[in-house]
Order: structure tokens, then C-alpha cells, then sequence
């Protein structure tokens, strides 16, 4: 199986000197094609910098990322937004649409920004796939967390991206919404082949994965396929996420 994403030796420290803290140590891993991946660790265990770094939203401090066939080491920051727009979709906690645009104008925001085509026809597909149909003149002020979080979703992957990257994309819904959600992340996997990565502190929506990372002190210290919500809660007790 091909990886659609890869990091080598990555290693992320902030700061210089006795202030300076590492992030990421040496983390080397692959993420096949076609999965959903969840990450998972303590405060502090280096989930959000693994991330940034494996979707070139930051750059590693040595190591090297690999986006399929593309080497991102040494891209300056003009390479590396071109690459995101058309080759990464990223949903945020906190959604990031803009309030003065419909649903549709939301979800083709990043094609217009890349000077890309509009292909109506998958337009159509995303929008059913993610359950907005009848909404796609609403604004953002007009639909629940739920649905806003669709359309993140559904921008994400309008661009027909190789990777969706997600940052606790369900820590602002309430339980419900967010299993809605995640049973739609799991779709995009299973029937549209999409590879998705997730961060998120919850061991339900890791249960939904195929394979759970466990990150702590900036290094991966386990992987775990065919999760469960209560092996993985176990797991996170032993590396000490919850007393």
C-alpha cells in the first residue's frame, strides 16, 4: 500500500538555548493511503505540531516530510501554500468559515483562492455526501455546529485533496453531532477512499480509525489497529493522559 503521507527523523524544537522545548523528537512514520489515522497523547505530547508538520502548516527543525511523491524539506512558505491548496483539505475545531458567504460560496472558497475550475458535478457529490442538500444558500449564522462543521468538511474536500488533516474536528460539537460527523469522516475513507488524519483527545472518535498513534513526550510510543473507545482509554490512562 502507498503512503500518502511520510516523516523521517522529524524533530520540531521551539525556542533557542535552556527555553528552548522539543516538540517532536525523531519521529519517523508512514500513513498509508486510503485510512483513517487518529493521533493521540497527553497535553503536551506533540499531537498539534505532529500534525502541522505532516500537513506543511510549520516546518520541521530537522527531519523530513514527504506529501506522496513530494519532498516538502526546504519548500519556502509560497511553495508550500500552493501545495496546500491543492493537494491538502484541513478542518479546524473552530470550523474558520466566513460569515458573509453562503454554504456553497464557503465550500468553494479554496478553489476560487487557487484560481481553479469548479467541477459542479463533484461539488454536487461533496455536498450530498456530507448531508447539506436544501442548505447550500444558508450562511454560517443560519445552521447548528453540526452542520457548520460539514461544510469545513465539505471544503476540505472540494479541492479532491491526497490528505483531509483534522484538529479535534469534533471537540466543539456535543456528543451526538460529533458521532454524526465522525461516521461521515469514516465514509470518505471507506467509499471515497480519502486518507484522513485526526488529533483528538477522545478515545470514541478514535475508535472510529484504523489505526490509533500514540504520541508522549514528542515521540510516538504505540500504534494501535483496530481500536476500540475502551482500549484506547486504557492505553491513554497508562501514558498518563488522565489520572
Amino acid at each position: 500500500m502507498t503512503e500518502a503521507v511520510r516523516l523521517d527523523a522529524v524533530s520540531k524544537v521551539y525556542g533557542r538555548g535552556r527555553s528552548a522545548v522539543a516538540a517532536l523528537r525523531e519521529v519517523s512514520v508512514g500513513i498509508p493511503r486510503g485510512t483513517f489515522t487518529a493521533v493521540m497523547g497527553p497535553s503536551g505530547s506533540g499531537k498539534s505540531t505532529f500534525l502541522h508538520c505532516a500537513a506543511g502548516l510549520d516546518v520541521p527543525s530537522s527531519g523530513a516530510v514527504r506529501l506522496g511523491g513530494t519532498d516538502l524539506t526546504g519548500m519556502d512558505e509560497n511553495a508550500l501554500t500552493e501545495l496546500r491548496r491543492r493537494r491538502v483539505g484541513f478542518v479546524f475545531q473552530a470550523f474558520n468559515l466566513v460569515s458573509a458567504l453562503t454554504v456553497t460560496e464557503n465550500i468553494t472558497l479554496p478553489l476560487k483562492l487557487a484560481g481553479a475550475r469548479i467541477d459542479r458535478s463533484w461539488l454536487d457529490e461533496v455536498v450530498h455526501r456530507v448531508g447539506l442538500g436544501g442548505r447550500t444558500g444558508h450562511r454560517p449564522a443560519e445552521l447548528s455546529g453540526g452542520q457548520q462543521q460539514r461544510v469545513a468538511i465539505a471544503r476540505a474536500l472540494v479541492t479532491r485533496p491526497e490528505v483531509v488533516f483534522g484538529d479535534e474536528p469534533t471537540g466543539a460539537l456535543d456528543t451526538m453531532t460529533a458521532r454524526d460527523v465522525l461516521t461521515l469522516l469514516r465514509e470518505v475513507v471507506s467509499a471515497l477512499g480519502q486518507t484522513v488524519v485526526m488529533v483528538t483527545h477522545d478515545p470514541v472518535a478514535a475508535s472510529y480509525a484504523d489505526t490509533v498513534l500514540f504520541l508522549a513526550d514528542g515521540r510516538i510510543v504505540d500504534a494501535m489497529t483496530a481500536p476500540t473507545a475502551e482500549k484506547v482509554a486504557e492505553r491513554m490512562t497508562r501514558l498518563g493522559a488522565w489520572k
